[in-house]
């Protein structure tokens, strides 16, 4: 830790707080994890603080359901809830400004310490996507609704993101994982690995090639490839520590596809849309009425009356928000006839590779 961390600085250290779930469900970052690397900084000199902004609920709240309060409070590192945003200028790419948290942009120094799940959206949520947790509240949101269901967009979006906050260090928390509807409906999965690197995008290169994934897989690591970004392939990478093959999970499962292109014109694509995408499913029995999703859909497509969720599927921009953030786990994926025809056409085609 003395390589990053200089006695005196402000260390900023950013867990995934998705939501206020038990670390057994391997939602959030593991608080030993949190704590082992407070010590780590305490014990450079450094002054740590523990932040995120949560998915749904306070950070207080969320952080202590998950299990990183009672460390904070234990290890006299300060908690940051990143109740204010500044105005950061990029100067260069797509995105000329970001809104982030303020604790963000005074510390000295970023410690990234993202949770290795699937993710319905982008395929993979670690390195990279864990830093859209700088972005403060409803503002996400308003960023997943400009994206609508470009991910490209979205993925270039959080490719900036991270590159403008550039967090110094990455440790990954991959000792149980998230398979399946990540990255909050998945399954756990016993993984067994902490990782580490300076550089976020090398970070999930090296994690997408540990869970089996392709690049195609990871829209923020095609993204990064189409658009030119190094440390995109696992040979441009510098590995230390065990076989990469030797630390590889025995199974780790996708989340569902969620669209199929067929290169089809819009004015094709647009009636076919139910068929061409996966949507979400809200499973009435698990519901608790409680309207977190609704009130927190970006499109705002989402109602609740006489007790039934209903959702306008034709507005809907397949951003799994919902999913992501029902704390009863009530939203299933439903795939589309010719998604699911698609789906197992490529089955059919990888066993015959």
């Amino acid at each position: 830790m003395e390589q990053f961390v200089s006695p005196g600085q402000t260390v900023l250290i950013k867990p995934n707080l998705l939501s206020g779930k038990h670390p057994d469900a391997a939602v959030t970052t593991h608080p030993q994890i949190v704590r082992a690397v407070i010590r780590a900084v305490q014990n450079a000199g450094g002054h740590p603080s523990v932040g995120d902004s949560p998915g749904v609920g306070s950070p207080h709240q969320v952080a202590t359901r998950a299990g990183i309060m009672e460390v904070i409070n234990k290890t006299g590192a300060r908690f940051a809830p990143f109740s204010e945003s500044v105005t950061v200028q990029t100067g260069q790419g797509t995105f000329h400004t970001f809104e982030i948290a303020k604790d963000i942009v005074e510390a000295d120094l970023i410690i990234n310490l993202p949770k290795l799940k699937t993710h319905q959206m982008m395929g993979l949520t670690c390195a990279v996507k864990n830093m859209f947790g700088a972005v403060v509240g409803m503002r996400k949101p308003r960023l997943h609704l400009q994206a609508g269901s470009n991910k490209s967009f979205f993925a270039l979006l959080l490719l900036e993101l991270v590159e403008q906050i550039s967090p110094a260090l990455t440790i990954v928390d991959g000792v149980v994982g998230m398979e399946g509807d990540g990255p909050g409906s998945g399954d756990p999965v016993d993984i067994g690995v902490l990782m580490a690197g300076a550089h976020p995008l090398a970070v999930d290169t090296v994690a997408t090639e540990l869970v089996g994934f392709k690049a195609k897989q990871v829209w923020t690591q095609t993204v990064a490839r189409e658009t030119g970004r190094t440390l995109t392939h696992i040979d441009d990478i510098d590995l230390h520590g065990d076989d990469l093959d030797a630390l590889r999970p025995d199974h780790f499962i996708a989340a569902k596809g969620t669209d199929v292109d067929f290169g089809l014109p819009a004015f094709i694509k647009h009636p076919l849309k139910n068929s061409l995408t996966a949507r979400p499913v809200p499973d009435m029995t698990l519901c608790q009425r409680c309207g977190l999703c609704v009130r927190h859909c970006p499109p705002k497509v989402m109602t609740l009356s006489n007790k039934r969720l209903q959702i306008d599927y034709h507005r809907c921009i397949r951003c799994f928000c919902c999913q992501e953030l029902c704390p009863h786990g009530a939203f299933t994926t439903r795939q589309g006839l010719l998604l699911r025809l698609s789906d197992v056409f490529k089955g059919q085609k990888n066993s015959a590779e």
